[in-house]
């Protein structure tokens, strides 16, 4: 799935990309720091909004971000079994 660059608010809709912290392949949780990015005003840390493993990136560092693109994609991790009485027994 694509995860947009979140709103800066503030009236700011772009921001610059300072660093990746985490790297394609790394599994994510919901509020780990993904990317660093920064605006007019400061240093922001972008944070996944779900579990999953980072697929791609959509920018490198040094690039400006807007407001509403895709900054990163990530599959999302997969609801753990849970066994039922149909489960065959090993």
């Amino acid at each position: 799935m694509d995860m947009p660059v979140p709103g800066f608010g503030h009236g700011l809709d772009e921001a610059l990309l300072i660093e990746w912290v985490a790297g394609v392949g790394d599994r994510v949780q919901r509020g780990d720091v993904v990317a660093v990015v920064e605006t007019d005003k400061a240093s922001t840390e972008i944070v996944a909004e779900r579990g999953g493993r980072v697929t791609a990136h959509s920018a490198t560092p040094g690039t400006i971000l807007r407001s509403g693109e895709v900054l990163y994609r990530l599959t999302a991790d997969e609801p753990p079994h849970t066994p039922s009485s149909k489960d065959p027994v090993t």
